[in-house]
């Protein structure tokens, strides 16, 4: 699959989310989306990544944008760390990989030594009429949703 492109349309997918719903891209017309992928819930780094998106959620909302984390976690995983980590916003459960194949974020990951294939961090910034503006990729946590928040208001 190939790799999306800044300037692009981004990849459309849809996606069953927490809430009880599903999230289409192409329905979200009019509204700036941030599209975080994470490697696991309920993870240290995962977990401070969504904490940092919850507490700035008022000051994305204000600025028109939706917020949407996503992994290969079960839905009743998700629903399980977005209830214990109270985030504002939908989890995206993609056990499937469709759509972090359409982003390009499976990569091979080692640990202790054990290589696998696991979600590479990455954060994916679309406008209202769906073109990917901003991609961050092999993202550390440390201000990362500062600095999303901080593109979108330059955006203007």
């Amino acid at each position: 699959m190939a790799t999306p492109k800044v300037g692009n349309k981004a990849p459309v997918f849809k996606g069953i989310c927490t809430g009880e719903g599903t999230v289409d891209l192409s329905k979200l017309k009019g509204k700036k989306v941030v599209l975080y992928f994470y490697p696991k819930d309920s993870t240290p780094g995962c977990t401070t990544e969504g904490q940092n998106f919850r507490d700035l959620y008022k000051a994305f909302k204000k600025e028109g944008a939706l917020i949407f984390g996503l992994s290969r976690e079960s839905l009743k995983s998700h629903e399980n760390f977005k209830a214990k980590q109270s985030f504002p916003f939908e989890l995206i459960s993609d056990p499937d990989e469709k759509i972090c194949n359409q982003y390009d974020v499976i990569k091979e990951k080692s640990m202790y030594g054990r290589k696998y294939m696991g979600i590479d961090r990455s954060t994916f910034l679309i406008d209202e009429k769906g073109k990917l503006v901003r991609e961050w990729r092999k993202v550390k946590v440390t201000g990362h949703a500062q600095e999303v928040l901080h593109t979108i208001k330059s955006m203007k």
